[in-house]
């Protein structure tokens, strides 16, 4: 009996043993085969160590494909503390080459941790600091490939594109808007360590970084660098709170120029104040838009058949009363009997205040918030202001006529390009945009309204512009030879106590060239300058007039002579048509030429050539070349 017991027991022992030895092979299969990959990874993660390989960021490009904005190879400094064997030796001969303390330094080297990346005194070194460092072949020193932006043009479109911080990621503008696509993805140098931290006899795992995506921009660089000249003299010359300009296609919403001045470094960002540095004023800043704003009550009369610009009069004696205000023009004795393609020419404000009258406030307020005032036009670009207008149920008559020629309401510049742009290209709203490509994916233009306003309204309107620069304020916007349509503004800024500074005015100017088919709208505005006539078309027409005879060359514009021509004054530079004397006798075309210091070239006595061109404007007094046969 006690041997079958025995017996038992051992059957037991055994069924238990087998049953034992199959759980352990079941566990080492499941550890081996179905974990194998977690597990593995858990212990690569435990053994390995990676130090971070910078990614570029993409590059930022013009519309013709001219860098803008690209990457400087850098060097960046990182420490492994427990490789380091002569921890004072090393932090004395880093706190030297790297110009800080050693007491600094020494929290860097002795850190308790993995990796250190020596920030910020180890960042964006320079390749003659890195090989200092490398030539000491210090234990558990690193010197690994950095990026750091390189803003080509220092100021130039700083507002637009914005900063970077020291680790590469946007701050501000088209860097912080798009800074997920312009940022990469860091690569890793993977090596293996014990749990000390000394390195493991295994290869290195290199991981490369994958770059940002590239981003092309509506700017035209050539245009983007004229704009800025033009602007940064005036601003300098005129002793200027601010300067504002903007190039935009009137077809696309396509933004070819923007700039804000005082402008900012974006390398050196530190070195300025926020307000300089996070202020785009061509689409933050609002102001009193002044005789600009007259562009759109003009297109709403007319389209509204309140008016026939050429038929209709308005008698102008200086002022105009409306409910218990009156309302001046800024000639004080006024035009007296003018049409309205007059009122236009001489930006007479009681003429805008009769129209404005006119339209009522409904109508005049739908058009203004149709052309899309009032909101955010949703450029491509952060920090945009919506501007601010009469809420209906507080507009009174005096509100109404105010709001027709510009006073009283607030826009931004980029409201204004957009609201011309619409006006002459037949009333179709487009969204501006900068960016026109995201690695391969295109961005188009968008139209957001179309057909505001008739194509007859469109092109009397530009007529009336026309005449503007032609014969009125806008005349030192005029180029020989080519059309351009325009208006000047004049406005008084408001101060912190809601009352209007003295001698302190945003003077303006928008144009379009050419004026029978508008490809390019420009605005300029220059905020308070000093010592000079305070008007629009004395300061900012001949900065707008320089950047589009820029525009004229660099696109190729060819000339057109079926414009308006300029009617002259005392005091200006005349341009006279040179006429057709091909094929006269020599003493027949001077008499055709008496306004020009004629050269003859050859010992014929017929006119053979002429140079300028006939039908083209020269400057009286100026030399014709005439080769005879």
């Amino acid at each position: 009996m006690f041997q079958s017991i025995q017996n038992n027991r051992m059957k037991y022992i055994f069924c238990i043993s087998i049953l034992i030895f199959i759980i352990i092979i079941i566990k080492v299969f499941y550890i081996q085969v179905i974990e194998y990959n977690k597990l593995n990874k858990l212990a690569n993660e435990l053994w390995s160590r990676n130090l971070t390989v910078q990614a570029d960021r993409g590059k930022i490009l013009d519309r013709n494909g001219k860098v803008i904005v690209d990457n400087i190879t850098t060097v960046g400094l990182y420490l492994i503390p427990s490789q380091i064997i002569d921890k004072e030796y090393t932090t004395k001969e880093l706190s030297k080459i790297l110009n800080v303390s050693y007491e600094e330094m020494y929290k860097h080297v002795n850190k308790k941790t993995s990796i250190e990346r020596v920030h910020p005194e180890g960042r964006n070194l320079s390749f003659d600091i890195a090989n200092q460092i490398n030539e000491l072949k210090l234990d558990g020193v690193y010197l690994l490939k950095e990026s750091k932006r390189n803003y080509i043009y220092k100021n130039i479109l700083s507002h637009v594109i914005g900063y970077t911080g020291i680790d590469n990621q946007g701050l501000s503008g088209l860097e912080l808007k798009y800074n997920k696509e312009l940022t990469g993805i860091n690569g890793n140098i993977k090596y293996y360590s014990d749990g000390k931290g000394k390195r493991l006899n295994i290869s290195e795992i290199y991981e490369e970084p994958i770059n940002g995506q590239d981003i092309s921009l509506t700017i035209d660089l050539d245009v983007q660098l004229s704009l800025e000249n033009e602007l940064l003299q005036a601003y300098n010359k005129y002793n200027a709170e601010k300067a504002i300009g903007i190039v935009m296609k009137a077809k696309t919403g396509e933004i070819i120029a923007m700039s804000s001045i005082p402008s900012f470094d974006p390398s050196n960002y530190k070195d300025y104040d926020e307000e300089t540095i996070n202020r785009n004023l061509a689409i933050w800043s609002n102001f009193e838009p002044g005789s600009t704003f007259k562009i759109v009550t003009l297109a709403a009369a007319i389209n509204e058949k309140k008016v026939n610009i050429f038929e209709d009069h308005y008698y102008d004696t200086g002022s105009i009363k409306v409910a218990n205000s009156t309302l001046h023009c800024w000639k004080r004795k006024g035009h007296q009997d003018q049409t309205y393609v007059q009122v236009v020419e001489n930006s007479c404000n009681p003429g805008f205040v009769s129209l404005g009258l006119k339209l009522g406030t409904n109508t005049l307020f739908d058009y203004i918030e149709k052309f899309g005032f009032g909101k955010k036009t949703g450029i491509d670009l952060n920090g945009e202001a919506s501007g601010i207008l009469f809420k209906r149920n507080k507009i009174g008559p005096v509100e109404l006529a105010t709001t027709a020629f510009g006073q009283g309401i607030s826009v931004t510049a980029l409201q204004q390009v957009t609201a011309v742009s619409a006006i002459v290209n037949e009333g179709n709203l487009y969204k501006p945009y900068i960016v026109s490509s995201i690695g391969n994916i295109k961005n188009t233009p968008t139209i957001k309204q179309h057909n505001l306003i008739t194509k007859e309204t469109s092109d009397l309107v530009k007529y009336a512009l026309e005449s503007v620069v032609a014969n009125g304020s806008g005349r030192n916007a005029y180029i020989e030879n080519y059309r351009v349509g325009g208006k000047t503004g004049t406005a008084q800024k408001v101060g912190e106590n809601g009352r209007y500074l003295q001698g302190n005015y945003v003077l303006s100017f928008i144009g379009f060239i050419s004026a029978n088919d508008p490809e390019y709208v420009i605005y300029i505005a220059i905020d308070n300058p000093k010592g000079t006539t305070q008007y629009g078309g004395v300061v900012s027409a001949p900065i707008a007039k320089n950047v589009l005879k820029d525009i004229i060359s660099i696109y190729n514009i060819k000339e057109d002579t079926n414009g308006l021509p300029k009617s002259y004054r005392w005091d200006d530079i005349k341009y006279i048509m040179i006429p057709n004397v091909l094929g006269m006798k020599k003493n027949e075309a001077k008499k055709y030429l008496k306004d020009f210091n004629v050269e003859f070239i050859g010992n014929g006595d017929k006119v053979k050539d002429i140079s300028p061109s006939i039908n083209t404007r020269a400057k009286e007094g100026s030399i014709i070349k005439i080769l005879l046969n």
